[in-house]
């Protein structure tokens, strides 16, 4: 049967632009069964989507697996479009959404998943793209930053952005994967980031580095940086990768 993905016009896969986007998707499911099949589907689904430019995607587990679980599925695009045009294709992939049947057409009395919630990210200017560790991590932290307000959320991302909090980062070896500003999705307004370690020890080592390093200290000092002012609310999720993650 004819694979229709390849009718795509192929200006959607471009090289790397100024900016990206990233789709955050978080899956609920009860039983290892379903976190079996979701997995399944991206090990088939992953291939698909580096041909339509989507390239690396990230899968994670929470570190310490329990049910109910999530699974978290990290996707980077050139553009919102960009997101649409590959959602058309995979749509129109015959080959695709036959080789995929068993999640896309999970019944509702054996579902594939509970729910997916979704969040959609600009990339910050300081660190647009997703970028996977050169070397393979153990630990990867996703962490989100709430604010109460728009402007306080705008005020949080110019730290990273213009007084050289990433820098901090990248200085002290966190291997960041993404930054991104969720434009689309639940508890904004916030700033979403992933970084990753070698360990647990790895992790607190780093952290304890990150909170005594000098330039650190001198940005979170400013009154206008103050975490009451800015930061309602710091949530960490403590991943692995998935056997299918390209990340």
């Amino acid at each position: 049967m004819e694979n229709e993905s390849l009718n795509m016009d192929t200006s959607t896969v471009k090289e790397l632009t100024a900016e990206s986007w990233f789709e955050l998707r978080i899956y609920s499911f009860k039983s290892e069964e379903q976190q079996a099949l979701i997995e399944d589907f991206y090990s088939l689904a992953i291939p698909v989507l580096n041909t339509l430019g989507v390239n690396p995607v990230g899968v994670f587990n929470d570190l310490e697996l329990s049910l109910p679980g999530k699974l978290y599925v990290l996707l980077p695009y050139h553009s919102p479009e960009h997101l649409s045009e590959v959602s058309t294709a995979m749509d129109n992939d015959t080959v695709f959404q036959e080789s995929a049947i068993a999640y896309l057409n999970a019944p509702a009395n054996a579902p594939a998943y509970e729910r997916i919630e979704s969040s959609f990210m600009k990339g910050l200017k300081n660190f647009p793209h997703l970028m996977a560790p050169a070397d393979k991590k153990a630990i990867f932290e996703l962490r989100q930053y709430q604010s109460a307000s728009e402007a306080a959320g705008k005020k949080k991302i110019e730290m990273f952005n213009d007084q050289g909090e990433i820098d901090i980062f990248k200085r002290l070896q966190f291997d960041p994967v993404f930054w991104g500003e969720t434009i689309i999705g639940p508890d904004r307004p916030n700033l979403t980031y992933m970084v990753s370690f070698d360990s647990l020890s790895d992790k607190d080592t780093k952290w304890s580095d990150f909170l005594e390093d000098a330039e650190w200290k001198a940005i979170s000092a400013a009154p206008e940086y103050a975490n009451e002012l800015l930061v309602s609310l710091i949530t960490s999720t403590l991943l692995i990768s998935a056997e299918c993650s390209q990340i």
